[in-house]
C-alpha cells in the first residue's frame, strides 16, 4: 500500500509509474474522492471542537445545542465512512511502484536476460516427458486425481512420492544450514486480514480458494503461498533494529485456482491447483532490501546448482511483476522435452509496500518506520521434479539419483 501523503504530493509521478504497471490510474476520481473524504474529516473535527467548547460552559441552554451537534457528527461520520471506503477501494488496488532499474514493458517480452548457468545435456536417445516417465507403473497418476479432485491435481506413488519428499527435505536443509533461514511450520488456512497484508486481497480474491463458513464475517482462505503466513509473522509489531534481519523458510502445499490460465499447461504437473513449494521470506530494514534480494536469489540458485539443473535468470519487466513487488528476478529451469526454460522461482523485493498493509514497523533512529519485506521460491517442488525427472532420465525410463540427493532417497542409485 502507498503512503497517501506521498501519493498526493507526487501524483504525476505515480500516474506514470502506474501506467508502467499496466494500470491507467484515474487521477480525477482519486482527487474527487480524496477531497470529499478530507472535507468530511475537517467538518467532523470542527463540530467536535465546537461541542468540546460548549461542554466547558455551565449554561444549560447549551445542552440542546450539544445534542444537535452530536447528531450532526454522527451523520457526518456515516458519510465519511462510506467515502473512506471508496478511497480505500482505490488505494488497496494500486500495485507497488517498480524501481528505476526495472525494465518498462507490458509483459514478459520486455524481461531482461541476466545470465545462464549450467550445461544442457544432449541425451543420446529420444527423451520422454515427465508424465510419460511417470506413466510407467502409474507412478504419476492423473486419472485417479481427476476422480478424487478434478483436473490440475496429481497423485504421486512409490518412489516418485519419495522423490518429492526428498527434494523438499534437501531444500530445507540447504536453506536452514547453509543460508541460516529459520524453519517454520505454518497454518495453511488464514483470515482476510492476513491475505490483505501481502496483497492477495482484495484485488485477487477470485484467484483464491475460500473456506466456506456459515457466517459471512468468518471468511478464511487456503494459502496460495507460504509467503502469506511467513510475512505476516511481523504483522502489527514494532521490532528493534537489533532483531533484523529475520529470515524464514517453510515447505507447504499451495492452493491456487489458476484463474486466467485456461488451456495453458494442461498436460502434466506444470500448472496445478495444489502443489508444494519451499518459500523464503526476509524481513529487513528498507535500505537493505536490494542486498537481501541478491542474497535470496543466490539461496534459490544454489538448489539448482547443487542438483546440476541448467537454469537462467531474468529481471522481470514492470508489466510482468507481481502486485506487491518493486523488483523481481525469475529463475527459469531447463525443461528438456519443451526445449526451453520455465519459471521455477520468483524472488521479489516489496520494499515497504506489504509492511504498510500489515502495520509492521521497526524502531529506527528516526522513530518507528515501516519494515522492508522480500519473498522468493526456494524452489517450486513440482516444477523442480519435472526438470529433474527429464534431466536425469535414462533410456530404459529409470531416473538416476545424483550423489547429493541419495541420502534423502534411501541411498537409491536409480528409481
Amino acid at each position: 500500500m502507498h503512503d497517501l501523503k506521498d501519493l498526493r504530493k507526487n501524483l504525476n509521478t505515480y500516474k506514470k509509474k502506474l501506467i508502467d504497471r499496466n494500470l491507467d490510474f484515474d487521477l480525477d476520481l482519486f482527487l474527487k474522492v480524496d477531497s470529499e473524504n478530507r472535507k468530511f474529516i475537517q467538518k467532523k473535527e470542527q463540530l467536535e471542537q465546537e461541542k468540546k467548547t460548549l461542554s466547558k460552559t455551565k449554561d444549560k441552554s447549551n445542552f440542546e445545542k450539544s445534542k444537535k451537534i452530536s447528531i450532526e457528527i454522527e451523520k457526518i461520520s456515516e458519510k465519511q465512512k462510506k467515502i473512506k471506503q471508496k478511497l480505500n477501494d482505490i488505494l488497496y488496488n494500486l500495485p507497488n511502484i517498480a524501481l528505476n532499474d526495472v525494465p518498462v514493458g507490458k509483459d514478459e517480452k520486455s524481461n531482461k536476460f541476466i545470465k545462464k548457468v549450467g550445461n544442457i545435456i544432449e541425451h543420446k536417445f529420444k527423451i520422454k516427458s515427465h508424465y510419460e516417465l511417470g506413466a510407467k507403473n502409474n507412478r504419476i497418476d492423473f486419472d485417479t486425481s481427476i476422480k478424487l479432485s478434478g483436473s490440475r491435481f496429481v497423485v504421486l506413488k512409490e518412489n516418485y512420492a519419495l522423490l518429492e519428499r526428498a527434494l523438499i527435505n534437501f531444500m530445507l536443509d540447504i536453506h536452514v544450514n547453509q543460508f541460516k533461514y529459520t524453519e517454520i511450520s505454518p497454518p495453511l488456512i488464514v483470515n482476510e486480514d492476513i491475505m490483505f497484508g501481502t496483497g492477495q486481497l482484495p484485488k485477487f480474491e477470485d484467484d483464491q480458494f475460500e473456506i466456506k463458513y456459515l457466517k459471512a464475517d468468518q471468511k478464511k482462505f487456503l494459502i496460495p503461498t507460504a509467503e502469506v503466513v511467513l510475512t505476516n509473522l511481523v504483522k502489527d509489531t514494532v521490532l528493534d533494529a537489533s532483531q533484523l534481519p529475520q529470515r524464514y523458510v517453510a515447505a507447504t502445499p499451495c492452493f491456487r485456482k489458476e484463474a486466467g490460465s485456461y488451456g495453458r499447461d494442461t498436460k502434466g504437473m506444470m500448472r496445478q491447483h495444489q502443489f508444494y513449494k519451499v518459500e523464503l521470506v526476509s524481513i529487513v530494514e528498507p535500505n537493505n532490501c536490494l542486498n537481501e534480494l541478491d542474497r535470496m536469489l543466490n539461496s534459490a540458485e544454489e538448489i539448482l546448482k547443487k542438483l546440476e539443473i541448467p537454469y537462467q535468470v531474468v529481471l522481470l519487466s514492470t508489466g510482468d511483476m507481481g502486485f506487491s513487488a518493486e523488483k523481481t528476478y525469475d529463475i527459469e529451469a531447463w525443461i528438456p522435452t519443451e526445449k526451453k526454460y520455465r519459471e521455477i522461482s520468483s524472488c521479489s523485493s516489496c520494499g515497504t509496500f506489504q509492511a504498510r498493509r500489515m502495520g509492521a514497523k521497526y524502531k529506527s533512529s528516526k522513530g518507528n518506520e515501516f519494515l522492508g519485506t522480500l519473498n522468493g521460491s526456494g524452489v517450486a517442488v513440482g516444477r523442480l521434479m519435472i526438470s529433474f525427472l527429464e534431466h536425469y532420465q535414462n533410456q530404459d525410463g529409470s531416473i538416476t539419483i545424483p550423489n547429493i540427493l541419495k541420502k534423502y532417497m534411501n541411498n537409491l542409485d536409480k528409481i
